[in-house]
């Protein structure tokens, strides 16, 4: 249980060779911990079963495989899926910030995305995903295949931040786009102007659809603990500043710690789930997130 535990850890996902390894030992580790072991006794005759999830209709447990194996399985349905997922990246030079010892934001975002896409294909639902900086890069449109899933995961492997950040802007074209209601979760470090980006985010929720922020930052993004002298360099702009960071610490952290408050106090009166994500958080805390939002909408 402990070796599948540890994928939940950004450290050690970061090793792996694939998305799509990084993506399946992501969710393993995260379903072993909602239930001890729920691969063991998985056999053939079950192929077309599945471990029962947090969020499955009841009336679709197999009482015959819960006999013989004394777990929860679902019976699968081929043409079934139960949600359409939208996952939306934000691939802007901010977000290939890192500090020593840490991911860069693009990368912890996107093996979250991999493993949220993994778990909903799992589970027969379908997702699509979308990646910006200052406009719409790519948009794909749900689907619940496997080979879909392949296509989504090479995407997310090859994902290279650039350009300046425009959320507010690529999540208004991204909201036009989408035909279909759904559930929409945003990955982004958020680095825009905050009242323009919830003005987009209501429009998701305008337009019928649920809504779940993950806003990813960087742990020295929030604390400011720089040494002495520090060089800051804008990701986006290239301009340099040599400053002093702890004469500034205070000041900075009062000021960081209200623009959070205004995403989470503006997203919770737009009934919009905010989730606050550093690069070092378990990735269990996203598929929990996730799962909690599935079980509410159904």
């Amino acid at each position: 249980m402990q070796e599948a535990l540890k994928y939940l850890q950004p450290d050690v996902v970061a090793q792996l060779a694939n998305m799509e390894l990084r993506a399946r030992l992501v969710v393993e580790g995260f379903i072993t911990g909602l239930h001890k072991s729920p691969y063991h006794g998985f056999s053939v005759e079950f192929t077309e079963h599945r471990p029962y999830m947090p969020g499955d209709e009841i009336k679709h447990i197999d009482w015959k495989a819960y006999g013989k194996t004394d777990r929860y399985y679902i019976k699968e349905f081929e043409e079934e899926t139960n949600l359409k997922s939208y996952l939306v990246l934000d691939a802007s030079k901010s977000m290939e910030y890192s500090s020593p010892g840490h991911l860069k934001k693009i990368e912890y975002a996107s093996y979250v995305a991999a493993a949220l896409g993994y778990l909903m294909v799992e589970q027969r639902d379908a997702f699509g995903l979308t990646i910006y900086d200052e406009r719409v890069r790519t948009h794909f449109p749900p689907r619940a295949t496997k080979l879909y899933l392949q296509q989504m995961l090479r995407e997310l492997e090859n994902v290279r931040p650039s350009n300046k950040t425009s959320t507010a802007q690529s999540l208004h074209e991204v909201a036009e786009r989408i035909k279909r209601r759904g559930l929409v979760i945003v990955l982004s470090d958020l680095f825009d102007n905050p009242a323009q980006v919830v003005t987009a985010l209501k429009h998701f929720r305008h337009k019928g659809n649920e809504v779940i922020v993950m806003q990813v930052l960087d742990p020295l993004e929030r604390s400011f603990a720089f040494g002495t002298d520090a060089i800051f360099r804008d990701m986006e702009t290239k301009e340099e500043l040599l400053t002093q960071p702890w004469h500034i610490q205070a000041a900075y952290r009062e000021s960081f710690q209200e623009f959070l408050e205004f995403y989470k106090r503006e997203c919770r009166e737009n009934a919009i789930d905010y989730v606050l994500l550093d690069t070092a958080t378990p990735f269990d805390r996203a598929l929990f997130e996730y799962l909690n939002k599935r079980k509410r909408i159904h």
